[in-house]
Protein backbone atom coordinates (compact mmCIF):
# COMPACT_ATOMS: atom_id res chain seq x y z
CA UNK A 1 0.00 0.00 0.00
CA UNK A 2 1.45 3.40 -0.73
CA UNK A 3 1.68 6.56 1.60
CA UNK A 4 0.20 10.00 1.39
CA UNK A 5 2.17 12.64 1.06
CA UNK A 6 1.03 14.01 4.76
CA UNK A 7 2.16 10.89 5.97
CA UNK A 8 5.60 11.22 4.66
CA UNK A 9 5.73 14.70 5.75
CA UNK A 10 5.05 13.36 9.39
CA UNK A 11 7.75 11.15 8.85
CA UNK A 12 10.55 13.45 7.66
CA UNK A 13 9.18 15.56 10.87
CA UNK A 14 9.65 13.25 13.25
CA UNK A 15 12.99 11.96 11.66
CA UNK A 16 14.39 15.88 11.99
CA UNK A 17 13.10 15.89 15.74
CA UNK A 18 14.75 12.56 16.49
CA UNK A 19 18.26 14.04 14.39
CA UNK A 20 18.05 16.96 16.57
CA UNK A 21 18.14 15.28 19.53
CA UNK A 22 20.90 12.88 18.94
CA UNK A 23 22.38 16.44 17.79
CA UNK A 24 22.11 17.70 20.82
CA UNK A 25 23.38 14.80 22.42
CA UNK A 26 26.61 14.78 20.42
CA UNK A 27 27.41 18.40 21.00
CA UNK A 28 27.42 18.21 24.82
CA UNK A 29 29.90 14.98 24.51
CA UNK A 30 32.10 17.03 22.41
CA UNK A 31 31.26 20.42 24.58
CA UNK A 32 32.63 17.98 27.64
CA UNK A 33 35.63 16.80 25.66
CA UNK A 34 36.30 20.22 25.10
CA UNK A 35 36.05 21.81 28.32
CA UNK A 36 38.22 18.55 29.83
CA UNK A 37 41.26 19.60 27.53
CA UNK A 38 41.15 23.48 28.11
CA UNK A 39 41.24 22.12 31.74
CA UNK A 40 43.90 19.47 31.78
CA UNK A 41 46.29 21.67 29.53
CA UNK A 42 45.25 25.28 31.11
CA UNK A 43 44.48 26.87 28.14
CA UNK A 44 43.45 30.28 28.09
CA UNK A 45 40.83 32.06 25.70
CA UNK A 46 43.88 33.92 24.32
CA UNK A 47 45.44 30.49 23.12
CA UNK A 48 42.48 29.42 21.52
CA UNK A 49 41.72 32.63 19.58
CA UNK A 50 39.30 33.99 21.84
CA UNK A 51 41.26 36.87 23.11
CA UNK A 52 40.88 40.69 22.73
CA UNK A 53 42.41 41.96 19.64
CA UNK A 54 41.49 43.15 16.14
CA UNK A 55 39.91 39.75 15.24
CA UNK A 56 37.24 39.33 17.80
CA UNK A 57 36.28 35.76 18.19
CA UNK A 58 37.80 34.76 14.93
CA UNK A 59 40.51 32.29 14.90
CA UNK A 60 43.75 32.99 13.20
CA UNK A 61 45.51 30.89 10.49
CA UNK A 62 49.36 29.77 11.02
CA UNK A 63 50.59 31.95 8.66
CA UNK A 64 48.76 35.14 9.98
CA UNK A 65 50.52 33.99 13.86
CA UNK A 66 53.66 33.58 12.02
CA UNK A 67 53.91 36.85 10.57
CA UNK A 68 52.92 38.66 13.30
CA UNK A 69 54.96 37.19 15.95
CA UNK A 70 58.07 37.86 13.48
CA UNK A 71 60.21 40.98 14.34
CA UNK A 72 60.17 42.38 11.08
CA UNK A 73 57.90 44.67 9.45
CA UNK A 74 55.48 43.46 6.68
CA UNK A 75 56.39 44.55 3.22
CA UNK A 76 53.09 42.99 1.68
CA UNK A 77 49.74 43.22 2.80
CA UNK A 78 46.03 42.89 1.11
CA UNK A 79 44.41 45.24 3.84
CA UNK A 80 42.25 42.25 5.18
CA UNK A 81 44.60 40.96 7.80
CA UNK A 82 46.79 39.21 5.60
CA UNK A 83 50.66 39.86 5.47
CA UNK A 84 54.04 38.97 4.25
CA UNK A 85 57.43 39.86 5.35
CA UNK A 86 58.51 38.97 2.14
CA UNK A 87 60.82 36.25 2.86
CA UNK A 88 60.37 32.52 3.13
CA UNK A 89 57.49 30.90 0.26
CA UNK A 90 54.77 33.59 -1.08
CA UNK A 91 51.47 32.76 1.28
CA UNK A 92 48.64 31.33 -0.42
CA UNK A 93 46.56 34.54 -0.34
CA UNK A 94 49.45 36.34 -2.30
CA UNK A 95 50.24 33.57 -4.79
CA UNK A 96 46.37 33.46 -5.48
CA UNK A 97 46.12 36.77 -6.38
CA UNK A 98 49.05 37.15 -8.69
CA UNK A 99 47.89 34.25 -10.29
CA UNK A 100 44.34 35.90 -10.73
CA UNK A 101 46.38 39.36 -12.49
CA UNK A 102 47.73 41.14 -9.64
CA UNK A 103 50.72 42.55 -9.35
CA UNK A 104 53.35 42.50 -6.18
CA UNK A 105 53.23 46.23 -5.91
CA UNK A 106 50.13 46.49 -5.70
CA UNK A 107 50.39 45.04 -2.03
CA UNK A 108 53.08 46.85 -1.34
CA UNK A 109 53.21 48.84 2.38
CA UNK A 110 54.96 52.17 2.10
CA UNK A 111 58.17 51.67 4.25
CA UNK A 112 58.23 52.60 7.40
CA UNK A 113 60.49 55.66 8.82
CA UNK A 114 64.02 55.40 9.54
CA UNK A 115 63.70 55.65 13.08
CA UNK A 116 61.32 53.03 12.98
CA UNK A 117 63.25 50.30 11.10
CA UNK A 118 65.90 51.15 13.17
CA UNK A 119 63.73 49.73 15.77
CA UNK A 120 62.87 46.96 14.22
CA UNK A 121 66.16 45.72 13.25
CA UNK A 122 67.50 44.91 16.57
CA UNK A 123 66.64 41.53 17.62
CA UNK A 124 63.60 41.24 20.30
CA UNK A 125 65.44 40.80 24.15
CA UNK A 126 64.51 37.59 25.39
CA UNK A 127 62.28 37.60 28.65
CA UNK A 128 63.94 36.26 31.56
CA UNK A 129 61.77 34.85 34.62
CA UNK A 130 62.48 36.53 37.68
CA UNK A 131 61.91 33.68 39.79
CA UNK A 132 61.64 29.77 39.59
CA UNK A 133 60.01 27.18 41.25
CA UNK A 134 60.18 23.81 41.93
CA UNK A 135 58.76 20.79 44.00
CA UNK A 136 60.51 18.26 46.26
CA UNK A 137 59.68 15.61 43.63
CA UNK A 138 61.97 17.83 40.73
CA UNK A 139 59.65 19.12 38.55
CA UNK A 140 60.34 22.69 37.19
CA UNK A 141 58.49 25.73 35.95
CA UNK A 142 60.21 29.01 34.76
CA UNK A 143 57.18 31.41 36.10
CA UNK A 144 56.63 32.16 32.47
CA UNK A 145 53.76 30.78 30.41
CA UNK A 146 50.53 28.56 31.90
CA UNK A 147 51.25 27.15 35.38
CA UNK A 148 51.97 22.97 35.05
CA UNK A 149 49.81 20.78 36.11
CA UNK A 150 51.59 19.68 39.22
CA UNK A 151 51.76 23.60 40.58
CA UNK A 152 48.12 24.06 40.02
CA UNK A 153 47.27 20.76 41.82
CA UNK A 154 49.79 21.94 44.57
CA UNK A 155 48.14 25.30 45.08
CA UNK A 156 44.34 23.66 44.67
CA UNK A 157 45.73 21.43 47.42
CA UNK A 158 46.65 24.53 49.36
CA UNK A 159 50.19 24.79 49.26
CA UNK A 160 51.37 28.71 48.45
CA UNK A 161 53.60 29.90 45.54
CA UNK A 162 56.17 30.92 47.91
CA UNK A 163 56.66 27.11 49.33
CA UNK A 164 58.30 26.23 45.36
CA UNK A 165 60.62 29.32 44.82
CA UNK A 166 64.24 27.60 43.76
Amino acid sequence: MSQTYKQIQKQIEALQRQAEKLRNQEVEGVVGRIKVAITHYGLTAEQLGFGTGSAKGKLKTPRTNVASKSTGSAKYSDGQGNEWLGRGPRPHWLREALAAGKSLEDFAIASPSSTTSARAAKPAAKRKAKTSYKDPNGNTWSGMGPKPRWLKDALSAGATLDQFVA
